[in-house]
């Protein structure tokens, strides 16, 4: 029996580096028995989202080529489609975009056509997926200082510069930092204070850095490494705050760090967050939640990685 595979594509991603491989990547998923249909993406991602959600379960399997807002836009179809069927869907990823933390955290290639080999020579692993309100992430949810610039910053500027945008943007946004006072639950442990960052994660990279706290993390254990940071009273304290990060230390009076499952935090003030990278809404109460093992993604070999 014919299978077939869906094959969602931005193709402005990145340096576009997908376009000058389509042929070898559609030769390699023929060649492996699979009809392949070709999606192109949105502006709008509720679009994408919509159309996966309404027809990946027709598919044998779904690859997504592009950054980590792409595969965070499938894996919000995805969620959304399951939920309502009951059923799993395999998803293979082609990292293409500027910084890719979560292909860099599981290890896939760079390479789109050696990716594109790997997904269908590879295994399927089941990782946890993060729900926020009633959206989905797949690696991070996040707020407060620099978290903005990755959809902020022009796609021309990322592709060019690629993590040097972020820190050309993170500069000027030192000296213009937005305060949260907070009443934060990391499963029933209350903790409350002033933060200017925070973020709940399920990855070993954001950013395009290794992410802090994570020598244990898994990425199936059913809990998200969380850190908050708080507001530095001066420079000296900015200082030392960046140095327990560089060294990553979480010993620090100035950080939190905790696992859980489940966390909660409330504001008197909207907070904006980014989802995987991209605009994931405001609120004041904010309900975060770990889907442990709901998402099942191909890699090419299941001992590459962790959990």
């Amino acid at each position: 029996m014919e299978k077939k595979l869906l094959f969602i594509v931005n193709p402005k991603a990145g340096k576009t580096v997908i376009k000058n491989n389509m042929t070898a990547i559609l030769e390699i998923f023929c060649e492996a028995g699979y009809r392949t249909e070709v999606y192109i993406t949105h502006k709008d991602p509720e679009i994408d989202k919509r159309f996966i959600m309404e027809n990946a379960d027709e598919f044998d399997l779904v690859v997504c080529a592009g950054g980590d807002g792409t595969l965070d836009n499938v894996t919000g179809g995805i969620m959304k489609l399951e939920r309502k069927l009951q059923t799993r869907v395999h998803v293979g990823y082609i990292p293409c975009g500027s910084t890719n933390d979560y292909g860099k955290s599981l290890k896939l290639s760079r390479n789109p056509v050696q990716a594109a080999a790997d997904i269908v020579e590879g295994e399927v692993v089941h990782v946890d997926v993060g729900r926020l309100e009633n959206d989905y992430f797949i690696y991070v949810a996040a707020f407060g200082a620099f978290t903005n610039l990755s959809y902020s910053t022009p796609q021309g500027l990322k592709n060019a510069f690629g993590h040097a945008a972020y820190v050309m943007g993170g500069g000027k946004a030192l000296f213009n930092m937005k305060k949260y006072r907070l009443k934060a639950w990391f499963d029933d442990e209350l903790i409350e204070g002033e933060f200017i960052y925070g973020h709940i994660s399920n990855s070993l990279s954001i950013g395009g850095f290794k992410n802090v706290g994570t020598k244990n993390m898994s990425f199936s254990d059913g809990k998200f490494e969380s850190m908050l940071i708080k507001t530095p009273g001066n420079p000296a304290e900015l200082q030392r705050i960046l140095n327990s990060l560089l060294t990553d230390n979480m010993e620090s009076s100035q950080i939190i760090f905790r696992t859980s499952k489940r966390v909660v935090i409330k504001s008197e003030d909207e907070i904006p967050w980014t989802l995987d990278g991209e605009y994931g809404g405001s609120f004041t109460t904010t309900r975060i939640t770990n889907i442990q093992r709901s998402l099942s993604i191909i890699v090419r070999n299941k001992s590459q990685i962790s959990g």
